[in-house]
């Protein structure tokens, strides 16, 4: 019996699209592996902490928004941090409402042993993309959303995470 094969055109778009898309999964979950080998914490943590490390007194609401997640998903994270003892959560001395959170030498340590970038590969490359490219990526993967009625709300989970 010959089970026939599928043919593939390698000059089809789509297969070439897919392909980029796999090499680019890939290249994020093999740097998310090395992170978590170096330092035993997910990516998402180790761009928590290295966000609290550059901004020490960041509050929770703070780093949801410097990493463009939901305030209940950054809690997390910071949770996490807090039982690893890697960083300190202290009321604010102007505000009792206020938090702050700071890096605990433990914490420097383990961001020492961190290979860059702290964010991530994926959101460092997009960074070096000019403008009129982002634009562009933008507006063709939203495009790509709307083809896969995927849940928009997805886009506040950090890759590490996924």
């Amino acid at each position: 019996m010959n089970a026939s094969k599928p043919s593939v055109n390698p000059g089809d778009s789509a297969a070439q699209a897919l392909r980029q898309f796999r090499v680019l999964f890939n290249s994020v979950r093999t740097h998310f592996r090395q992170v978590e080998k170096e330092t035993g914490l997910g990516g998402a943590q180790v761009w928590a902490l290295s966000l609290i490390q550059k901004n020490p007194g960041l509050g929770v609401s703070e780093v949801a928004a410097g990493m463009d997640i939901h305030q209940s998903t950054a809690s997390n994270l910071i949770k996490g941090l807090l039982k690893k003892q890697l960083i300190t959560l202290n009321k604010s001395a102007i505000d009792k409402r206020v938090v702050e959170l700071r890096v605990t030498p433990e914490g420097k340590k383990a961001l020492k042993k961190m290979p860059g970038p702290f964010e991530g590969v994926l959101p460092d490359a997009l960074r070096r993309l000019d403008d009129t490219a982002l634009s562009n990526l933008n507006r063709e993967l939203a495009k790509l959303v709307r083809l896969l009625e995927a849940d928009e709300g997805a886009g506040n989970i950090p890759l590490a995470q996924l």
